[in-house]
């Protein structure tokens, strides 16, 4: 899977493409980058044309002058306008919910429709949380090569013991068994995995309601009511601020990665059925 650089005048984008037919925008989450994969399932590259910008601050988009999520939308429109691409669905994942609710808001004629998939809406950490304190050591653009080339070594050796950790971080749901296919689709995802300066500026990023209220396309909420790393709250803030809007509730095994376990098949194809309708 190969990824392309281009020029634009709003900087250097990073991004992957494949398919033909309705394109589909993927606004990757926290971590990750052009090489996306999961969000990919159930997709058919005969009647769907895939574009998975990396984000900037990840893969080899430089931060720069976009740290704010509208910044990064008018950055993705520059790709789109080189690529020919008039419209698009937007499909935005966890962390990168903010580029795309600009993305819907500021570009109507652009984006045909929206979804947000486990998608932040809001402000998404607290500074005075444990949590955000935690982020800022171990995902800090100093030491994130270090932590994920620890779980990516440790990965390989013990493979059930990194995937029951991070299982926690993704699901409410207690830990039980897990299934080696799963582990093996959530150790793959992560392979290409890298915060970069990325996802620091993520969590520091907030967006105005009024942005959320401006959007007038048709847009699907897909979010889990056991996801442990977007707080379902998110999903709810946005069907109330978004006027046309449909929420489906996930009771998921996985949470946060809607796209692994027995059960993901059910809810990417309710996605795919929003796209088609």
């Amino acid at each position: 899977m190969s990824c392309e650089i281009i020029n634009t005048k709003l900087g250097k984008i990073e991004y992957y493409s494949e398919g033909k037919g309705v394109p589909v925008l993927f606004v990757h989450g926290g971590h990750s980058n052009c090489h996306e994969f999961l969000c990919k399932k159930g997709f058919d590259l005969e009647k769907f044309h895939l574009i998975i910008p990396s984000r900037p601050g990840y893969g080899r988009t430089p931060l720069d002058n976009t740290k704010t999520p509208k910044q990064a939308a008018n950055l993705i429109i520059e790709l789109l306008n080189h690529l020919s691409i008039d419209n698009v669905i937007v499909y935005g994942i966890s962390a990168g919910g903010l580029t795309a609710i600009e993305l819907a808001a500021n570009y109507p004629d652009r984006v045909k429709k929206l979804i947000l998939a486990s998608a932040v809406s809001k402000r998404w950490l607290d500074e005075d949380e444990k949590i955000y304190k935690i982020t800022q050591i171990i995902f800090n653009p100093k030491t994130e090569r270090i932590t994920w080339g620890i779980v990516r070594i440790f990965s390989k050796i013990f493979p059930y013991m990194i995937a029951k950790s991070f299982y926690t971080q993704f699901s409410k749901n207690p830990i039980h068994k897990l299934k080696m296919k799963d582990i093996q689709e959530l150790l793959l995802s992560m392979k290409h995995y890298n915060s970069k300066m990325g996802f620091l500026n993520d969590i520091s990023q907030n967006i105005n309601v009024e942005i959320l209220k401006n959007i007038k396309c048709s847009t699907l909420i897909i979010h889990s009511k056991n996801d442990n790393s977007v707080p379902f709250e998110h999903a709810l803030y946005s069907k109330k601020m978004i006027e046309n809007t449909k929420l489906i509730e996930l009771n998921n095994e996985w949470g946060h990665l809607f796209w692994i376990g027995t059960d993901s098949k059910k809810s990417i194809e309710k996605t795919i059925e929003f796209i088609e309708e």
